[in-house]
């Protein structure tokens, strides 16, 4: 859990349901805020496999930022 931050959305979770975790929320989020960026600014956005890396980091960072 520590690692994921747990559910995202914990009622969900309560009806049996886990779906997504924190860090998979988070991660959303900067993957969202970096393509609508790249589209206003007319650039294309990066490879995938770098989005996602990026994102994931992103998320790290802000789970870690949690504990503090």
């Amino acid at each position: 859990m520590r690692k994921t931050g747990g559910p995202a959305f914990p009622l969900f979770a309560a009806t049996g349901h886990s779906g997504m975790t924190l860090r998979d929320y988070f991660a959303v989020k900067a993957m969202q805020g970096f393509i609508d960026s790249a589209a206003a600014q007319g650039h294309f956005v990066p490879q995938d496999d770098q989005l996602s890396k990026c994102a994931y980091d992103l998320a790290d960072a802000m789970l870690k930022a949690r504990e503090l």
